[in-house]
């Protein structure tokens, strides 16, 4: 039931500073406010009608720091994609390839490798210091729990995996370019389909480890209450493990990731900690909703569909000569055309951001009910909810244009109004 994905490893996307007015007064009314049927009563929004859900003091501190990352976060991002595109569509980005080359014997293949790594190396290093602003703004609001050394092990980890994933990719790029200048990208659409399928499986086998450690939960009611949990809904989970998610974050968290013999639920030692057994049990319900949904399968055909179509369009911008000659390349198969593919790739990615937040959030709402249809328990998903939204100092009703624009998830106060709205509408036990 990730509330929001701001513990990451590399530090963003981050939201939030400095504090405001604990004296900050209630939005609208109080849960008893609410109209008979259990929905918001006519004319308020889901935040006014559960605003008596949250202490002034909560609301303020969640938008003081998201009002403190979101400068930060949106700043690291803009960075990266201005500097893709300072790089890319000038002969600034050409240069620095070829200096690349040179430096490593000036061949086709190690001016290839040679530019992929400094420009993932810019690339990081431009963000670098707004990930570490983040890291610094959330350790003072008491999510961070991790040293800067393990911070910095983290990006160079980050980074050593995104040079493994990336070299590999695009030394078969410019196989497929050098091969057929104009059609490469139909074979190499083919191929990041089937590259996107096969590490949405390796996920959590190969890239997870890296960061954190898991261990297996221990026998006990616990563990057996989570796999019956998976049991009744009628999915088949390998284990359950634990993540040693503390050393970095006090933020709360479980999943369900894999296909078939890698499945498992991952609760974070931070959620067992301090929330009761059926709270968790509610949070793994709505993870195993994603799952009867089929959402990684789908989550994976669609991101399959969509590598594939960005390297179509890529095919597309390399061939447009006007793009190529203020990139200072002669073609597809020029090894400096590099820089042009990283600003392309890296616009289409800023591009399909919102569309993908609002799938997202159709989603979530979607295993949020199954989660409530599993245990019936809608005055403990509240209870939840509302536990994870102070916890990981969430503004539980951001500007409705961040959540459209970036957030996967709906706000805290909508999925508290969609469950009591939920229950109004379930019959009778």
């Amino acid at each position: 039931m990730h509330t929001d994905r701001t513990d990451r490893p590399d530090g963003g996307p981050e939201r939030r500073t400095g504090p405001e007015p604990d004296d900050v007064p209630p939005v609208g009314g109080t849960p008893d406010d609410r109209a008979s049927d259990g929905s918001a009563p006519e004319g308020l929004t889901p935040g006014e009608f559960t605003a008596g859900d949250f202490t002034p003091q909560e609301r303020a501190r969640g938008r003081a720091l998201r009002r403190a990352q979101t400068p930060w976060a949106l700043g690291g991002r803009l960075a990266g994609l201005a500097l893709a595109l300072l790089l890319g569509l000038t002969p600034a980005g050409a240069g620095l390839v070829t200096a690349a080359g040179t430096a490593v014997g000036g061949g086709r293949t190690a001016t290839v490798l040679a530019g992929t790594v400094v420009l993932v190396l810019l690339g990081q290093a431009v963000r670098l210091p707004f990930g570490a602003r983040v890291t610094a703004v959330r350790r003072r609001y008491g999510l961070v729990t991790q040293g800067w050394a393990g911070w910095a092990a983290d990006a160079l980890r980050g980074l050593a995996l995104t040079l493994v994933l990336a070299l590999p990719v695009v030394l078969v790029l410019f196989a497929l370019t050098d091969r057929s200048p104009e059609r490469w990208w139909i074979p190499a659409a083919a191929g990041a389909a089937l590259l996107t399928a096969a590490l949405s499986f390796l996920f959590p086998l190969v890239v997870e480890p890296v960061f954190n450690r898991f261990e297996p939960m221990p026998p006990g009611a616990r563990r057996e209450a989570l796999l019956a949990l998976a049991a009744r809904d009628g999915v088949r989970v390998r284990d359950v493990l634990v993540a040693d998610a503390s050393r970095r974050t006090t933020a709360l968290n479980a999943y369900v990731s894999g296909f078939g013999a890698t499945r498992r639920i991952v609760v974070y030692d931070t959620l067992l900690s301090s929330a009761d057994p059926g709270e968790v049990e509610l949070v793994v319900a709505h993870e195993l909703g994603h799952v009867k949904a089929r959402d990684v399968l789908g989550g994976t055909l669609l991101g399959a569909l969509g590598a594939a179509a960005a390297v179509c369009a890529l095919g597309l911008l390399t061939g447009w000569e006007p793009l190529l000659s203020a990139a200072g390349a002669d073609s597809a198969a020029d090894p400096r055309v590099l820089p042009l593919m990283a600003a392309c790739a890296a616009l289409i990615g800023a591009l399909a951001g919102p569309p993908q937040c609002a799938a997202s959030r159709r989603v979530e709402a979607r295993a949020d009910r199954h989660a409530l249809e599993l245990t019936g328990d809608p005055e403990r998903f509240v209870a939840m909810q509302r536990r994870l939204a102070v916890a990981n100092v969430s503004d539980v009703d951001p500007p409705r244009v961040l959540e459209l624009l970036f957030a996967t998830h709906p706000s805290a106060v909508r999925r508290i109004a969609a469950a009591r709205a939920w229950r109004s509408a379930a019959p009778p036990a």
